[in-house]
């Protein structure tokens, strides 16, 4: 369901305003945050979806990677997870439990034990977690609070939505197929630590918006416009080679029609803005840091780890709008 008819169907709820929530849905952050003590607030959040590869180990690594990375992006830490799964009737054997011990393995990896959950009978398999984490409230990475003068980072390349498709279809090579499902099971956890660490003023993760969405809420919700130059995104490997027609899914349709007036197209190939509006699964984070800050959250992204540190471009006070690409 695209995010107009959701918003739709749900404006006559009424959230009452409670004084320990620090961060709602007001603003689209990637999860809530709740005070608990005056140095201690609950980062909560909750995702899943129907399979986007064909193996259900994968699938169980990608989904664990995807839930959990909605804690890193608000500068939280996991604690623990429960699972939200759901079933058909002829679901192949061995499936569930392959899928179960794949997310099983990202949770001990990001250290935050999967403790339960809730089954339920479907017409398709859709897997996920909802993830409780804690985050101290002065520490708290919200997507509201890009100032203009920070530089744009991204911690993975662009590219599961076209290359998913193609997997699906059976057009991808398994040398192809192992390394787009490593990039998206990869945690975003030591980005998230290097992101801390220094110090940065904004963050989100990418997800099913694409880039071009996720810049759109986080330049709203900011009050700022998000100037990208299309040349410096990063790809996954072979991406053009599969970036087709064919391969192309319909949320991509959707988010660049999401887009096309709310943005400044100046420059970009086709297919580089394209490749900004392909909807991504468990995608890296992106964070808007103060220039004197860019440096050292290069280098220590760089020391624990993370292979894509690509600088995209740059804020700037708002402007006529939201985003406007290079």
């Amino acid at each position: 369901m695209d995010k107009g008819r959701l918003e739709a169907l749900l404006a006559p709820v009424r959230v009452p305003q409670d004084p320990r929530v620090l961060v709602s849905s007001a603003t689209a952050d990637d999860a809530g945050v709740v005070q608990i003590r005056d140095d201690l607030a609950l980062v909560q959040t909750v995702d899943f979806f129907p399979p986007m590869v064909n193996d259900p180990t994968w699938f169980g690594r990608v989904g664990a990677a995807n839930s959990i990375s909605d804690i890193y992006a608000m500068g939280g830490v996991p604690v623990a997870a429960v699972c939200v799964y759901s079933l058909p009737e002829d679901v192949p054997d061995g499936a569930p439990a392959a899928i179960l011990q794949g997310a099983v393995e990202k949770c001990v990896e990001a250290d935050a034990p999967l403790v339960g959950g809730h089954t339920v009978k479907d017409t398709e398999i859709k897997f996920g977690l909802a993830v409780t984490g804690t985050v101290h409230p002065d520490k708290i990475v919200s997507n509201a609070s890009a100032q203009a003068g920070d530089v744009l980072v991204l911690t993975k390349p662009l590219g599961s939505g076209y290359l998913c498709t193609a997997l699906k279809g059976g057009r991808l090579t398994e040398g192809e197929e192992l390394h787009v499902m490593q990039i998206m099971a990869e945690l975003n956890r030591a980005a998230a630590e290097a992101m801390v660490e220094v110090g940065v003023n904004s963050a989100t993760d990418l997800t099913g918006f694409g880039l071009i969405g996720h810049a759109l809420g986080m330049a709203d919700a900011s009050g700022v416009t998000m100037r990208i130059d299309a040349a410096k995104v990063p790809w996954m490997e072979n991406l053009e080679q599969h970036a087709t027609l064919k391969n192309t899914c319909g949320g991509l349709n959707k988010n660049m029609e999401y887009a096309r007036e709310r943005v400044l197209w100046t420059g970009g190939t086709e297919m580089q803005q394209a490749v900004l509006a392909d909807p991504q699964t468990s995608g890296g984070l992106f964070i808007s840091v103060a220039a004197e800050k860019a440096d050292a959250l290069l280098a220590s992204l760089e020391a624990k780890g993370v292979e894509t540190r690509a600088v995209l471009g740059e804020v700037v006070e708002r402007a006529d709008k939201a985003v406007e690409v290079l």
